[in-house]
This record gives C-alpha cells, sequence and structure tokens, in this order.
C-alpha cells in the first residue's frame, strides 16, 4: 500500500526532473552569445595554403583598387562619370573584402574561430549592404554605357556632375537601407541549434539554417524583396539597357565602329557577368547539404577573386587607363632619375 502511495510522488518527481532537462537544452540552445566560424577547410594540411592564398588575394585587391583610386585622382582626364564610378566600383570591391576576409585572416593566425553574436549581425548587415549597393551601382552604370552610346550628343548634359553625384549617393543609400528590415528580422531570432556556422564568415543564409525558430517572415522578406528590389529590378534594368546598347551597335553601318563602340562597354558587361553569375547560382539554387562546399566556392570567388579580377579587367580593357599608367610610370621614373 505504501508503494501505490509513492507512485505518483515518483511520477511528480520525473516529471519535474524532465522540465528541468527540458529547460537546460532550451537554454543551452538560446544562450549563444558567439559562433564558432567553421572555416574553409578543416583539413590541417590545407591551412597554409589557404592562408598564403587568402592573404596574397587581399593583398592584390587592395593594391589594384588603390592604384585606380589613384589614377583617377591624379590624372584630370579621367575626371569623368564613368571613372567617378569606376573609383566607387573600386571602394566598394575593397571594403567586401575587408569585412569578410579580416576576420578569417585573424582565424589563421590566432586560431581563434569565435565571432560574437553582434559581430556577426554586423558583418552580415554590411557585406549584403555592399553586395546591395554593387548590384545599383553597377545598374547606374549601365545607364551610363546607355547614354554614352545611345545618345552621345546628350551624354555632357544628362551625366554631368550633379546628376552622377546623386546617382552614386543613391546606389550607396539603397543598398545600405535596404538591408536594414533583414537585420532587424534577424536579430528576433532568440533560439539556435547549434552556434557552429559552417561557412569562413557570417552570411545571413547559414546564420538563418541554425535557427530552431520561426523564419518564415524572414524568407519572405528575402524572397520578395531580395529578388525583387535587390536583384531582379537592378538586373532587368541592366539587361535593358545592353538590349538597347546591341540595338544601336547593329545599327553602326562600320564593323570597325561596331567594335569601338561595344569596346567602350565590354569591361562593364563582363564585370555584370561575373558579379551576376556568382551570385544567381550561388543564392537562387535550391538548398541541399551537396551544396555547402560549392557555395564556399562560390562565396570565395565572388569575395576574393572578383576584387581582383575588377581592377584588371577595366586596366586591360580600357585605354585611357593603360595611357594614365604609361604617364604615371614615367612621371615616377622622371623624379626618381
Amino acid at each position: 500500500m505504501a508503494s501505490d502511495k509513492l507512485h505518483p510522488v515518483k511520477g511528480f518527481i520525473k516529471y519535474m526532473f524532465l522540465i528541468k532537462n527540458k529547460a537546460k537544452e532550451t537554454m543551452n540552445r538560446t544562450s549563444w552569445n558567439y559562433f564558432i566560424i567553421q572555416g574553409i577547410s578543416d583539413v590541417p594540411e590545407h591551412q597554409i595554403v589557404t592562408f598564403v592564398f587568402i592573404l596574397l588575394t587581399y593583398l592584390l585587391a587592395l593594391c589594384g583598387n588603390l592604384v585606380i583610386l589613384l589614377l583617377v585622382y591624379t590624372n584630370p582626364h579621367l575626371h569623368t562619370p564613368m571613372y567617378i564610378f569606376l573609383c566607387n566600383l573600386a571602394i566598394l570591391d575593397v571594403s567586401c573584402s575587408t569585412v569578410t576576409q579580416h576576420n578569417l585572416l585573424a582565424m589563421f593566425v590566432t586560431g581563434n574561430k569565435k565571432i560574437y553574436f553582434y559581430s556577426c549581425m554586423s558583418q552580415i548587415y554590411f557585406f549584403s549592404s555592399l553586395t546591395a549597393t554593387e548590384l545599383f551601382l553597377l545598374t547606374v552604370m549601365s545607364y551610363d554605357r546607355y547614354i554614352a552610346i545611345c545618345q552621345p550628343l546628350h551624354y555632357v548634359t544628362v551625366m554631368n556632375s550633379e546628376s552622377c553625384s546623386a546617382l552614386f549617393l543613391v546606389s550607396w543609400l539603397m543598398g545600405f537601407i535596404a538591408i536594414v528590415p533583414y537585420i532587424v528580422l534577424l536579430l528576433q531570432i532568440s533560439c539556435y541549434k547549434s552556434n557552429v556556422i559552417n561557412h569562413f564568415f557570417c552570411d545571413m543564409k547559414p546564420v538563418m539554417e541554425l535557427s530552431c525558430g520561426d523564419t518564415f517572415g524572414l524568407e519572405v522578406l528575402i524572397f520578395t524583396e531580395g529578388i525583387f528590389l535587390l536583384s531582379l529590378t537592378p538586373f532587368v534594368l541592366t539587361f535593358i539597357s545592353y538590349v538597347f546598347i546591341i540595338v544601336i551597335i547593329m545599327r553602326i553601318p562600320t564593323i570597325s565602329g561596331r567594335c569601338k563602340a561595344f569596346y567602350t562597354c565590354s569591361s562593364h558587361l563582363m564585370v555584370v557577368i561575373l558579379l551576376y553569375g556568382t551570385l544567381f547560382y550561388q543564392y537562387l539554387r535550391p538548398a541541399s547539404s551537396d551544396n555547402i562546399k560549392s557555395n564556399k566556392v562560390f562565396s570565395l570567388f565572388n569575395t576574393a577573386i572578383v576584387p581582383v579580377l575588377n581592377p584588371i579587367i577595366y586596366s586591360l580593357k580600357n585605354e585611357d587607363v593603360k595611357l594614365a599608367i604609361k604617364g604615371t610610370m614615367t612621371c615616377f621614373k622622371t623624379r626618381v632619375m
């Protein structure tokens, strides 16, 4: 009889024990104040090679884009809308590389893979904002090429200094304002299954995958604003600009004239294809475990290789930049001698 009376007591104790374990598990899942960046590769033999590669690409991107900025600043004949936009693109490339790679390089040196919660959110915000700004800026640059080729007589009046300044300022403002709703919703996530981010920097998609709560609102925002405002609208406007450009180029009677007209916008077109190609392949594919490694590769290409390629593309494909480089080198040799 006594054992029967103790049954409810045992059941109550067991129930309270389960509640305590559940609360402890929930607390462990929600009390992360830092994340652990998994990195590019866990293989120890790859660490030195990866570090050297990241460091070299960062230094090349820094030097290449700083050369573009220096050339435009020191050569008055390059003070035109196209090169002002190119300077903004160079600043974006350097900033994007710094935001994503400074923490990665520090991880290789110190071995500390921790990144605190708000530092992670800041990295997501600045990387996403810089990427959005670059999409808007490339759209503005396509409009600049459209005016230069399709309406050359009106170029000086349409693309004056005031309109040029307004266009790149609006690009920066739209890029940084458009990401604010994402961060607001991301900060409301209070439950994470793990604090290990399977990436080499804090990106929105890998962090969302760790959430154990409802991310439906954020997913809807990504689909609506991300697809239509940040991706589809700039892409469509850029595509329309190049449709008009190609139509006008095909109407030029001589082959040399066509080649010259196409040559003036080929550098920008190559940069557009590089950026949109990597972004579309990375973010518009269905999620699967097999895509994690390829996402890292394309993210590395977008954040490390593209900032190196952009100044090379513009310097190799542009006669004005080549002349500016030769003039600067000649001036430097003269001063040294």
